[in-house]
């Protein structure tokens, strides 16, 4: 980690020392060079100078971007390599499957609203039967239509009881399978460390490429 911790700043200061070190060679060739051939060869010499500051910009960006990847990827890699942030999301998927597992166990919280509102229906059915305020037809309509609620409070329950309990094991099965779990979740971080050096290697060589061209276009007029 410590080759990448130059950074950005390192990088822009590397460009302008090479900006300057081939500006000044350039000059030094235009100064020491014939006044006869350069009077003969004018137009030509133009053209390594406008290479060159061409190049010299594409550098200069190039450098800029470099040196933000750096620095990116500096970040990314400590990041995938902290040990102490990966152990956390461990724990912290560990505490959320206890708390669903809670919920959906027999003694659970859904487990307790569906006897809850079956027992409402069924004790609502009892004080209808022995209620005397409504007339004999809205007596049997109400009774009727409790009837239906119970059934239907059953089936939805039992239902309810069926989902809950495949959950159930399948938050066992997954919490039987935490450590290996956390051997995935690093065995991916690891990847993706070699994912950003490979990105990190493909700028380099760019880089080194803008580099090579912008050496490539100082040289004498007509060689």
């Amino acid at each position: 980690m410590n080759s990448f911790s130059f950074g950005h700043d390192a990088v822009k200061r590397l460009g302008m020392l090479a900006s300057m070190m081939l500006a000044a060679r350039l000059l030094l060739f235009l100064s020491v060079a014939s006044p006869v051939r350069a009077a003969q060869t004018a137009p030509d010499a133009i053209t390594p100078v406008e290479d060159f500051s061409r190049e010299l910009e594409k550098l200069k960006k190039s450098f800029g971007d470099l040196g933000k990847t750096i620095d990116d990827s500096t970040k990314a890699i400590d990041n995938y390599n902290d040990v102490d942030k990966t152990r956390k999301e461990i724990e912290d998927l560990r505490t959320a499957v206890a708390a669903l597992l809670d919920a959906v166990s027999d003694n659970g919280t859904l487990s307790t609203l569906g006897d809850k509102a079956l027992t409402r229906a069924r004790d609502k059915l009892k004080e209808l039967e022995q209620d005397t305020r409504f007339k004999p037809e809205e007596k049997n309509f109400l009774i009727e239509q409790w009837r239906k609620l119970r059934d239907d409070t059953e089936r939805a329950n039992q239902e309810l009881g069926g989902a809950r309990s495949r959950f159930a094991e399948l938050l066992r099965t997954l919490q039987a399978n935490e450590d290996f779990i956390d051997e995935l979740v690093q065995i991916r971080q690891a990847q993706k460390v070699i994912e950003v050096i490979h990105q990190l290697t493909h700028d380099i060589r760019g880089a080194s490429d803008q580099l090579q061209r912008l050496i490539g276009a100082i040289k004498p007029p007509g060689a």
